[in-house]
């Protein structure tokens, strides 16, 4: 197995991220073009998230930045300590589309409970990941 084949989910997930940026500035810079808002009322989240009315994009954003953190730095882990093989990359991979799921949703019908589980499902996959890499380091 190709050992650099673990870094393709990293590179999946900055385009998810990329994606998502793209469809905050638009949306934003749409919104506030529509309604006259001035770039300095919304300096802060805060008074963005008062002035705003779609702030699905920018609150998924934000998310793509807190448990994909921990799943970057486990992916260069598992490169470090030769741990890629294909359980691993398969678990890599179900990460991404977890993530893609929430942030489909988050990003369109956010319907919570939806959203949640694709959530709860791609941290369970992350903390499946960091046992592995837990196991492998043990042993």
């Amino acid at each position: 197995m190709n050992k650099y084949a673990i870094f393709w989910p990293a590179v999946a997930m900055a385009l998810l991220t990329f994606a998502v940026w793209l469809r905050m500035y638009f949306i934003r810079i749409g919104e506030m073009r529509r309604l006259h808002i001035h770039p300095q009322s919304v300096a802060t989240s805060a008074k963005a998230s008062e002035r705003l009315v779609d702030t699905r994009a920018a609150d998924n954003f934000r998310n793509l930045f807190e448990l994909p953190v921990l799943f970057y730095v486990a992916l260069g882990i598992a490169f470090a300590i030769g741990a890629v093989d294909p359980p691993l990359l398969a678990l890599a991979w179900f990460f991404v589309a977890l993530r893609v799921a929430h942030s489909a949703i988050h990003c369109s019908y956010n319907r919570v409970m939806h959203r949640f589980a694709a959530y709860v499902a791609g941290g369970f996959v992350l903390w499946a990941i960091w046992g592995v890499l837990a196991w492998r380091l043990l042993r």
